[in-house]
């Protein structure tokens, strides 16, 4: 399974490869490679915060914790 970033990257990739505008290309390189740098770090503590908040904070259903987790709108 992907992650959100993973799946982002990936789009990223695909669409670099199908342009040949050296503009383009060199955006599509420095999203790359803030995503791979910054976003899948990120990613990783938002992800690992969560798995142990979820073990600590059991009493909540996992929809309610899910809810107060990840639906921040």
């Amino acid at each position: 399974m992907k992650t959100p970033i993973q799946k982002t990257m990936e789009w990223v990739w695909k669409q670099r490869e199908s342009t040949n505008s050296k503009d383009a290309i060199l955006t599509f390189d420095a999203v790359y490679q803030y995503l791979s740098n910054d976003g899948l770090e990120k990613e990783k503590e938002v992800i690992e915060t969560a798995f142990l908040e979820g073990r600590i904070l059991r009493p909540l259903d996992s929809e309610q914790w899910y809810n107060e987790t990840f639906n921040t709108k």
